[in-house]
C-alpha cells in the first residue's frame, strides 16, 4: 500500500461545530464497522501479538478513543443505535421486535446526509435483519431515503452470510472480507471529486460462523499469521470463578457458545488465532480503502472512522459472545482520522455509539432536523483537542432482548463505577463494581454494607437515565 501522508488543509469550524475546508468542499465520510471486535484487538490498543498496521496508522495520524462504548451489546440494537444516535429503549429495535420504523430510517445519519446533498452508500452488513430478512418498515422507500447505493451481503443464513467463502463467476473462491473490500474499492473509484459521499462499510468479520465447528474463517493470505504465537489466557476464566456466578449465567447461551469455542486450551488457541487472522483481514481492507482514496486524490478531504458494533467474551468469565453489560461486551475500538487535524491523539472521555450520527452530521455541515432528536452528542470538541470538563460522567447500558437463555439487564457505567441489575430475576440481582480497584469486575460489592450509599445512588441514577431515554 502506498503511504498515506497527512494533508495540510485549512479547517474552519463554524459556530454549530460544522467543518468546512479552504476549498469550500464538505468532507467525504467513510465509516467502517467490524463485527464483535473487542477494543483490545488492535496493535495501537496495546496488543503486541495482533497485526493491524493500517488501523495502527489511523491511530497514529488521527484520534483514538480509549473509552468508547456501545450502550446495548447485541448486533441489531447496537447498529440501530449507531445509525440513529438513539438508545435501544427509544428506537425499540432488536431481534424479534417489529421492523425498524420508517421514521427512524428517515432520522438516520445516512438519510439526513442524503437529504443534505451527499451520495450515500452501504456495503456489507446492515445488521437490521432477522434470519436473513431485512426488518425495515416500508423497506424499499426507507432504504432509498438512506442509501443511493445499497449492496448488502448475499446468500444470508440464520447468523449472517451463509459461509465466509464466496465463489465468483469465474469460479475463484474468495473470502467475504476480500469481496467486501472489492466492492468498496469499486464504489470509491466511481466517486466524483466534487460530489461529497458517505460510505458505510460494514464487515461481518470477525463474527463467528455459528453453524460450523471451525467457527472462525479468514482469508487464506493470512494462514501463516500467528502460527508460533501463544495467545494469553482469558481473565476471570478459572472454574472456581465461573462456579461462583449465579445459575442464570452458568446456564446461559454464553456458556453454551463457550463450549463451542473455548472449552479446551488447544481449542482456545486455535479459535483465537482464527479471530486474530480475521481482524487482520479487515485491517488489510482498511489499507486498500486508504490506498484508493489516495490514488483518486480524495484522501485530503475524506474523514475515516473505524469502530465495531459491540465487544464480546472470548472465554472471559467462562463465557462467549456478547449480551451482558461487562466491559468485554460494552467497550469497542473507535478511531477518527481527519487529514485536517492533529494525529497521534488519545482521548480518555467516555464516548458512545450514540455519538457517531450527530458527529458525522456536524462534520458534514448538515443541520440535524429538529424532528429527529438524538441521545448522543457530537465529539467534534474532543477531535479538536479541547478540554471537556463538562463531558458526560456516565451512561445507561441496557440489554432488553427477550431470549430464554440470555438474561435481560440494565445499568449505569460511570468513569469509576459499574452498576448492573438483572431485571427478570426474583429478587432482582444487583451488581456493583469499582472499576478503579477492580477493572476486570471480579468482586461484586452490591452486598457490602460500606457501599450501600453508592449502590443506592447508582440505582437512582439508573432510574433517572431510563426515564430520560424512554
Amino acid at each position: 500500500m502506498k503511504a498515506v501522508l497527512p494533508a495540510v488543509v485549512l479547517t474552519v469550524f463554524l459556530p454549530g461545530g460544522e467543518a468546512a475546508t479552504s476549498t469550500g468542499q464538505p468532507p467525504n465520510l467513510v465509516v467502517m464497522v467490524s463485527d464483535n471486535q473487542p477494543w483490545w484487538a488492535m496493535g495501537c490498543a496495546g496488543n503486541r501479538i495482533i497485526s493491524t498496521p493500517h488501523l495502527d496508522q489511523l491511530a497514529r495520524e488521527g484520534v483514538r478513543f480509549r473509552n468508547a462504548f456501545v450502550t446495548t451489546p447485541i448486533c441489531a440494537a447496537s447498529r440501530a443505535s449507531l445509525l440513529t444516535g438513539l438508545y435501544r429503549r427509544k428506537h425499540g429495535f432488536t431481534f424479534g421486535t417489529p421492523p425498524f420504523a420508517a421514521k427512524l430510517a428517515a432520522g438516520s445519519y445516512p438519510a439526513q446526509l442524503h437529504q443534505g446533498g451527499y451520495r450515500t452508500a452501504l456495503i456489507g452488513k446492515l445488521g437490521l435483519e432477522t434470519n436473513g430478512r431485512l426488518m425495515i418498515e416500508a423497506e424499499e422507500s426507507s432504504l432509498a431515503a438512506m442509501f443511493d447505493h445499497f449492496d448488502q451481503f448475499e446468500h444470508w443464513g440464520r447468523s449472517g452470510p451463509r459461509g465466509y467463502f464466496v465463489r465468483g463467476k469465474d469460479g475463484t473462491r474468495r473470502h467475504l472480507t476480500e469481496v467486501t473490500g472489492d466492492k468498496a474499492v469499486a464504489f470509491l473509484e466511481n466517486c466524483r471529486p466534487k460530489e461529497p459521499f458517505c460510505l458505510t462499510l460494514c464487515f461481518n468479520a470477525p463474527h463467528a460462523q455459528d453453524d460450523d465447528p471451525q467457527q472462525y474463517f479468514w482469508p487464506t493470505r493470512f494462514d501463516h499469521l500467528y502460527e508460533e504465537a501463544t495467545i494469553p489466557p482469558p481473565r476471570n476464566a478459572e472454574p472456581a470463578f465461573f462456579a461462583a456466578q449465579p445459575g442464570f449465567i452458568r446456564n446461559s447461551l454464553g456458556r453454551e457458545r463457550w463450549r463451542w469455542r473455548f472449552d479446551t486450551p488447544s481449542k482456545y488457541q486455535a479459535m483465537m488465532k482464527g479471530i486474530y487472522r480475521m481482524v487482520s483481514g479487515v485491517d488489510h481492507v482498511v489499507g486498500r480503502v486508504r490506498s484508493v482514496l489516495q490514488d483518486r486524490g480524495l484522501h485530503r478531504n475524506t474523514i475515516l472512522v473505524f469502530t465495531s458494533d459491540n465487544g464480546m467474551f472470548f472465554g472471559e468469565r467462562g463465557l462467549s459472545d456478547c449480551w451482558l453489560l461487562y466491559e468485554e461486551c460494552l467497550r469497542v475500538p473507535l478511531l477518527f482520522y481527519d487529514p485536517r487535524g492533529d494525529g497521534g491523539v488519545v482521548r480518555e472521555e467516555m464516548v458512545l455509539n450514540l455519538d457517531l450520527a450527530p458527529t458525522l452530521l456536524a462534520l458534514a455541515g448538515v443541520d440535524r432536523e429538529q424532528k429527529h432528536p438524538v441521545d448522543g452528542r457530537s465529539v467534534i470538541p474532543l477531535l479538536r483537542g479541547e478540554k471537556r470538563d463538562g463531558w458526560r460522567e456516565d451512561f445507561l447500558c441496557e440489554h432488553l432482548f427477550e431470549h430464554g437463555k440470555i438474561p435481560r439487564s440494565e445499568g449505569v457505567r460511570t468513569r469509576r463505577w459499574k452498576y448492573i441489575r438483572y431485571i427478570d430475576q426474583v429478587p432482582v440481582r444487583e451488581e456493583l463494581y469499582d472499576l478503579q480497584a477492580d477493572p476486570t469486575e471480579r468482586v461484586n460489592l452490591a452486598g457490602e454494607g460500606q457501599h450501600a450509599d453508592r449502590l443506592r445512588e447508582l440505582r437512582e441514577r439508573c432510574e433517572s437515565l431510563i426515564g430520560a431515554s424512554g
